[in-house]
């Protein structure tokens, strides 16, 4: 059976670098053997457990723009464990929609919204 560690929440700092694009987190794990700390990062979120000692670091951050988890990198080094990752362009995955010709609008036609309603109520 595991032991049982009382969980906390880590200070924690994260902020856009408008200098590299890229979100930037921070995490104060102190005591957290690197080879223990679970980190997952999805594009909207990012999901932390580092047990240490005697509590358990837990954190669950919602992102406010979406993120390339696959191009985080992440480093730790005395008790600070810090991330960044490229914010992902919001057009990356967009897809183009091909717009087909409909019928165009011959002269002498009403082609406004009150051109339309005053042709309509005259007839």
């Amino acid at each position: 059976m595991s032991e049982y560690r009382i969980k906390v929440a880590p200070n924690t700092v994260a902020y856009a670098d408008a200098d590299t694009r890229k979100l930037a987190v921070e995490f104060a794990i102190p005591g957290a053997p690197t080879d223990t700390i679970d980190l997952k990062i999805l594009e909207d979120s990012i999901h932390l457990t580092a047990p240490a000692r005697d509590v358990e670091y837990v954190s669950a951050l919602a992102l406010g723009w979406p993120v390339k988890p696959r191009e985080a990198e992440a480093t730790y080094e005395h008790g600070l464990l810090r991330i960044e990752v490229p914010f992902k362009d919001p057009m990356e995955d967009a897809f183009k929609v091909v717009i087909k010709a409909g019928d165009a609008i011959k002269a002498g036609e009403p082609n406004t919204q009150a051109e339309i309603a005053e042709e309509v109520l005259t007839r």
